[in-house]
């Protein structure tokens, strides 16, 4: 089982394309998933601290304020600087304008260390950003909320976070104790069978949130191909634009894993906040999201190993 498994780590990257063609071409298979999605993203937290391990989760999160600041940056201000400027433009509350805005004051995204693991970098640094960006974004997000006058409230989001807090906790105090009593010193046999079974578990999640690409695919292509490219322009543009700016200050090793976390963005923590109207279209741009999100490891490793020797 553990060979199958590291035979299934080694092509992790086609696997969630694959899983990325199944939500498309399957969306009532898509459908049907959906109401697992919280177990399935507690899933691949419980698999990312339990290849990190009790010792190094300590000190990852023990290396806290350098975090703070960085959250401040990618759910403060970035978010603030974004509507700023689609409010110059007159854009802040069309569709487009509002998924943006509520895209960059999302946390990050649950199952970032494990596209970082997948893309061939440490995860610890995205695992710490992810813990306590989930944390804060009941505090963070309320200023978008503020220039977001059609948005039904700051309560929904403060009561969604902190569910997905618990499951983040849940996810990592069972993996701890896995790690410290059935697997307490791993080989790297066992390390790539956990990565295999963490990609096979990101590629079921894909399927589960192209629920709404498929249907528009066919009922309105064009629509499909507009919130396709403001998806890939969004997560990939921050992701080299922060690349770029953490290679500038000398952030060193985690340049990668900071870029990876600032792209991937768990926005759909704001669908319980929306209108229906307007939930329904911000679902559509969270389907398109899933695309780059989840080619992150197939298109940027080049990218990055470029960005580590430069900053090394």
């Amino acid at each position: 089982m553990t060979g199958w498994l590291g035979v299934t780590a080694r092509h992790g990257r086609l696997l969630l394309v694959a899983g990325l063609v199944a939500g498309v071409t399957l969306p009532a298979l898509a459908e049907r998933m959906a109401p697992f999605l919280p177990a399935l993203i507690g899933a691949l937290l419980f698999l990312a601290v339990l290849r990190i391990g009790p010792a190094q989760m300590l000190g990852t999160l023990g290396d806290t304020w350098q975090s703070l600041r960085v959250i401040a940056l990618l759910q403060l201000v970035v978010p603030m600087a974004i509507c700023g400027l689609l409010a110059a433009f007159g854009i802040l509350n069309t569709p487009a304008g509002m998924a943006l805005a509520l895209l960059f004051a999302g946390a990050p995204l649950s199952g970032s260390p494990n596209l970082t693991i997948l893309a061939g970098f440490d995860p610890k640094p995205a695992l710490r950003l992810v813990i306590l960006g989930t944390a804060l974004v009941p505090l963070t997000a309320l200023l978008v909320f503020w220039v977001l006058p059609g948005l039904s409230g700051g309560a929904a989001v403060v009561g969604s976070a902190l569910r997905l807090l618990a499951v983040i906790g849940g996810a990592a105090v069972l993996a701890l104790a896995a790690r410290k009593w059935l697997l307490p010193d791993p080989g790297q046999q066992a390390l790539a069978a956990i990565d295999g079974l963490s990609a096979i578990v990101m590629a079921v999640v894909v399927v589960a949130l192209m629920s709404a690409v498929g249907p528009l695919l066919l009922s309105a292509p064009q629509a499909l191909v507009g919130w396709m490219a403001l998806a890939f322009a969004a997560n990939i543009g921050a992701q080299i634009v922060t690349a770029g700016v953490m290679r500038a200050v000398g952030a060193g090793d985690e340049s990668v894993p900071v870029a990876i976390v600032a792209g991937n963005r768990n926005v759909a923590l704001f669908l319980v906040s929306l209108p229906p109207s307007e939930a329904a279209e911000l679902l559509i741009f969270i389907g398109c999201y899933q695309v780059p999100m989840y080619l992150t490891p197939l298109l940027m490793p080049r990218f990055y190993r470029c960005v580590a020797r430069r900053s090394g």
